[in-house]
């Protein structure tokens, strides 16, 4: 066995997460395990227990921070000043760009579904929906049932998934994205 190469910088979360995600995105959470998101990074993988009690908890780190940035983006929309359906649009819009934007975190968000995660997956994916759900229906301007706004929200999910690993990104696809926001608008107010 070689000696391990002397590393460069300290191993931080963030450098962890961030070869995690890539590796969890390609080959599923099951087929990857610390030792070889360490490999990747060039580190002990008792370098990454240090950040990481196990797989799982990486895992729902991963989770929360990318529910986070999809949070913060819906959230700075909803300040924007524009109108109604303007508002509803970009609402839409904004989660088709951030899913395609970000399509290995989409994936690890919404598509790798595993027994050993579940109880970590906390409150990041309803607190997500229950915030677009309680905006949806305050902009609406009229009761629109729930059962409606959960259809968008499928729908919207359907269209990233169509499109994750087949687009290089929302640029490709974003003419699309806009009459599919316009639909949706259309169909609910």
């Amino acid at each position: 066995m070689s000696p391990r190469k002397s590393v460069q910088q300290e191993l931080t979360r963030e450098m962890i997460m961030n070869a995690a995600r890539d590796l969890f995105a390609q080959k599923g959470y099951q087929h990857v395990s610390m030792r070889q998101i360490a490999k990747e990074l060039n580190y002990s993988h008792g370098a990454i227990y240090y950040h990481f009690k196990n797989k799982a908890e990486l895992f729902y780190a991963l989770v929360e921070e990318h529910f986070h940035m999809l949070n913060t983006e819906l959230n700075h929309i909803l300040q924007l000043e524009l109108e109604t359906e303007e508002k509803l649009r970009q609402i839409f819009i904004g989660y088709i760009r951030f899913g395609l934007s970000y399509q290995s975190h989409y994936e690890i968000m919404f598509l790798i579904k595993d027994e050993e995660i579940k109880d970590y997956l906390n409150q990041g994916p309803n607190l997500t929906y229950e915030n677009f759900a309680q905006n949806v229906h305050a902009l609406c301007g009229k009761n629109i049932a729930l059962q409606d706004i959960w259809s968008v929200f499928l729908s919207l999910h359907g269209f990233v998934t169509h499109y994750c690993r087949h687009v290089a990104g929302f640029a490709e696809i974003e003419s699309l994205a806009n009459s599919h926001a316009k639909f949706l608008v259309k169909a609910i107010t």
